[in-house]
């Protein structure tokens, strides 16, 4: 709500001259807004930035003016993109920028680790293979690491269980 809008409002409760000191606003240019109407473009840009706030809410906050006007175009409004800009701009909608890919893990080529299982998973003992694994998720506190370890037994009879 702008401040003139805020003191036409008010006026029934408050004196205009107290209203227009207190939002530090001169009574003339209170005076002059209550006299002249909105111009056509300026009464445009305020159903404009209604679609555009619609719009931009209907996409959970992520379209940005340029998504924001292939969608109006797609609905047969035809305006500039850097219009729609100012309009979100002036509103202080702006879209949500996709997160940089990080990568976290970096392999060293030069370290040979041996490969002590020799992808043969069958224990010929008891207690003989244990595997496990390392990994993140991301929670809303931060990243959550998560780690695995895994028996592998010799069920009666030869055959493999899990422990």
């Amino acid at each position: 709500m702008s401040r003139y809008r805020f003191i036409e409002v008010e006026k029934v409760n408050h004196a205009v001259r107290t209203l227009c000191r207190v939002l530090q606003v001169s009574r003339a240019a209170y005076y002059h807004w209550s006299i002249h109407p909105l111009s056509a473009h300026a009464s445009a840009d305020l159903v404009l930035s209604e679609r555009i706030t619609a719009i931009h809410a209907r996409s959970r906050q992520t379209y940005g003016a340029p998504r924001v006007h292939a969608e109006l175009r797609i609905c047969g409004e035809r305006h500039s993109r850097k219009r729609i800009a100012r309009l979100m701009r002036r509103a202080g909608i702006a879209g949500r920028v996709p997160r940089r890919y990080r990568r976290t893990t970096v392999g060293d080529p030069f370290t040979a680790l041996p490969d002590l299982v020799q992808r043969d998973f069958t224990p010929r003992h008891p207690d003989e293979l244990w595997v496990g694994d390392i990994t993140y998720v991301r929670t809303w506190e931060g990243w959550l690491y998560l780690s695995t370890i895994h028996r592998l037994l010799l069920a009666p009879g030869g055959r493999l269980g899990d422990g």
